[in-house]
């Protein structure tokens, strides 16, 4: 016991040199030795001290043949720090201005996977998930053969699900809330976004069942538009998916929407 206050004080002692250290090569005013301190400390993966003396020294080898090698790390340690958006920025400034570099096609790869990292839960804004999947649809025009295509293209695949799915409980919702209008709106342009989706057939069905209610809760001055467009949904919806389980229910409302338009026309 009487030997812990000697080692916590040369603990204590040690910091503090590690950090007056820093802070004296940070003043140094010499850019070869913070440069070389940088990549340490970057080797290390103390990107944070990294970050701070390579932001010293950024300007001094601008144009020299240590800004290729310095502007990478840098992107990287900002990307290992967690801060992609910066980290994307850095990246996809690199692959401009070294544009003959052979780290090129990483970068471009690492600026749109660094906004995949930022992609959220499909209930929050999508605007990084659009990045991300622009990014790499760029990517892979650049680079279609590399082996990173693939993973590329698997990625792409699973934000458009992300989306899709976004798309599709947006829709839902204003269906859930009776705000039929905007359902059937929602409804159509998920279909014009995601035709291959596997919730196609639901995504119909529930334009059906929107443009009906819609229709019946609307001013007799429109309810003839829209029961005429509640039987277009639903000649779309047979012909699209003629053995549906569901077409029982469409032709239920079909029934209804007629009987609808004969009242009207009495």
């Amino acid at each position: 016991m009487k030997i812990y206050p000697f080692f916590l004080v040369l603990i204590v002692c040690f910091l503090a040199s590690c950090k007056s250290e820093f802070e004296a090569l940070r003043n140094s005013n010499q850019p070869e030795k913070v440069f070389k301190a940088a990549n340490k400390y970057y080797q290390d993966k103390e990107y944070d001290r990294a970050i701070a003396l390579y932001d010293i020294v950024i300007q001094f080898y601008r144009g020299r043949q240590e800004a290729e090698d310095l502007f990478f790390k840098y992107a990287y340690a900002h990307y290992y720090q967690g801060d992609f958006i910066l980290a994307s920025t850095y990246f996809k400034n690199y692959s401009a201005t070294f544009s003959n570099s052979i780290n090129k096609e990483e970068a471009e790869y690492m600026a749109a996977y660094s906004n995949y990292r930022l992609s959220p839960n499909y209930k929050l804004d999508q605007t990084y998930t659009e990045k991300a999947i622009e990014g790499f649809e760029q990517f892979i025009n650049l680079y279609p053969n590399t082996e990173r295509a693939e993973q590329a293209n698997k990625l792409i695949d699973e934000m458009r699900r992300k989306l899709e799915l976004k798309s599709f409980e947006q829709g839902n919702l204003y269906y859930k809330i009776g705000q039929y209008q905007a359902a059937v709106t929602s409804f159509q342009n998920m279909l014009k976004d995601f035709p291959e989706s596997k919730k196609i057939e639901e995504v119909r069905l529930l334009i059906l069942k929107s443009s009906f209610v819609l229709a019946s809760n609307s001013i007799y001055e429109k309810k003839k538009d829209r029961f005429n467009e509640t039987l277009e949904h639903y000649n779309q919806f047979i012909k699209k998916h003629p053995a549906s389980k569901k077409l029982k229910e469409a032709k239920s409302i079909q029934k209804e929407a007629l009987e609808e338009l004969k009242k009207l026309e009495i």
